[in-house]
């Protein structure tokens, strides 16, 4: 080889070693994904038991992909392994300072009080709330587990409880210390000696007895639920799922029932309770929605107390409580729809009619549905679903529909008509509705049919949830 040759080849080496250097090293975080790189290593050591240490670039090892696996099938998101945005979103919600899963609680499983007469006492009072507002905040959630159980709870004044309640922040007094302001909301020790049952609240909360801030009775029943030895839940459902959401009515679900009775047995003198329905599956196979409208670009399923949201960029849909985000409409929806011009979602239930600009209740709502011109004979509406080409509103009800003008704010004469003339091939009654460029999807039972608006046919049928990545 001459010596051209040899500085030909050690020319184009160089080079290829110079063109591999950027794929030898990571590429630097921006400062967004460093932060929520942060965020779940220490949401990862707190609720799912990461060895302290796994920090940086170590953070794409395998313990750490592991550990957010398990996150992601506890709270039921799609297992990935990696720190997508439904991940991250969840990661920063207000909840519960008690590890997810038992295991990486460093208590045993099933610890319970031996005896069912069991003592409390509340050692400090949040000054957010009058003292007689806190007592009943926390006999009211204590009740919550003595109407299903024989447990029986005894308040003192003095000494030492099974149950010690405080409020405190920071550092205060147990090495487990709370975040400030939102973050984590209490935590509490299972059942045992010494600092077993106690059940800290952080003071750098602002407490409530309404939906206004972080409610009280509904966080204390979660919180002692742990304090009787209750885990927690993945149905989202359930008063024992660690992530707080505000919801009136009796809170706990079949699951919180089946647990603690599993522990303590039934209340044999058990007044009726009606448990929560369990939070709904996207991918039961039978399963049926209640309402679907857009909102500004996402698409939202009601279902039961939950809804669904879908947004082009996530790839899982997000499930909700309504009351979480709407506080003051129903529980139960049964139409709604999106007037993209006015940037109004409308929400029917029952006899009433809420209208929403985003996540805003518009003011002078509820009005009752038959101020849209229908006759008072019509108690509900099944279905809404507006057509932005036309400016129409189609209002379902029953085997009939009827076409509402919302130039005008009035109903189309000639209404209503029968939904099997004028949608042949679907059936004559509707669940819910939506219209994307040109096609109504109608949603009846567990079934779904896309309908060209302009050709009048049915195109396809499918599954309701299809649309819900199942």
């Amino acid at each position: 080889m001459s010596a051209l040759d040899v500085t030909e080849t050690t020319t184009m080496i160089a080079l290829l070693l110079l063109a591999l250097v950027p794929h030898c090293f990571p590429l630097p975080l921006s400062p967004r994904d460093n932060d929520n790189q942060l965020l779940a290593e220490k949401y990862l050591r707190r609720f799912y038991g990461l060895p302290a240490g796994l920090q940086g670039r170590h953070s794409s090892s395998g313990a750490f992909k592991t550990k957010i696996e398990e996150m992601q099938s506890f709270f039921k998101l799609k297992v990935t392994g990696n720190l997508d945005d439904n991940t991250v979103e969840l990661m920063k919600q207000a909840r519960c300072g008690v590890p997810d899963i038992g295991e990486y609680n460093h208590f045993p499983r099933h610890l319970k009080w031996q005896n069912n007469n069991v003592t409390f006492r509340i050692t400090n009072y949040t000054p957010d709330l009058k003292k007689s507002d806190v007592d009943r905040a926390i006999r009211n959630a204590l009740n919550v587990w003595s109407d299903v159980t024989p447990l029986t709870f005894k308040k003192l004044h003095s000494g030492i409880a099974d149950i010690m309640i405080s409020f405190g922040s920071k550092e205060h007094g147990d090495f487990n210390p709370f975040d400030g302001p939102n973050g984590l909301l209490a935590h509490a020790y299972p059942p045992g000696q010494g600092i077993g049952g106690d059940t800290h609240f952080d003071e750098d909360e602002h407490w409530s007895k309404d939906s206004s801030t972080y409610n009280l009775f509904i966080v204390a029943a979660h919180e002692l639920g742990h304090a009787l030895g209750m885990s927690h839940s993945s149905d989202a459902g359930a008063l024992m799922y660690p992530v707080y959401s505000y919801a009136t009515g009796y809170p706990l679900a079949e699951d919180d029932i089946e647990g603690i009775q599993a522990l303590y047995g039934p209340n044999p003198n058990q007044r009726k309770v009606k448990p929560k329905p369990d939070a709904p599956d996207k991918c039961d196979p039978m399963l049926t929605f209640d309402a679907v409208t857009e909102l500004r670009g996402e698409t939202i399923i009601f279902k039961d107390r939950f809804y669904w949201r879908l947004h082009p960029q996530m790839p899982e849909p997000e499930q909700t409580l309504i009351k979480s985000t709407w506080p003051s409409i129903p529980n139960k929806i049964d139409a709604a729809y999106e007037n993209a011009e006015k940037d109004i979602v409308m929400i029917f239930s029952g006899i009433k009619i809420w209208a929403l600009n985003g996540y805003n209740l518009v003011d002078g709502y509820p009005k009752y549905i038959h101020k849209l011109g229908l006759p008072k004979k019509i108690r509900k509406i099944d279905a809404a679903v507006h057509i932005g080409d036309t400016g129409k509103t189609l209002l379902f009800t029953d085997e009939d529909y009827w076409s509402y003008d919302e130039a005008t704010g009035t109903m189309d004469t000639g209404y209503p008509q029968p939904i099997e003339e004028d949608f042949p091939g679907m059936d004559d009654e509707v669940d819910a509705a939506a219209y994307h460029h040109g096609y109504l999807y109608f949603f009846h039972e567990h079934m779904q049919y896309e309908y060209s608006y302009t050709s009048r046919k049915v195109i396809r049928i499918m599954r309701t949830n299809s649309m819900l990545n199942c």
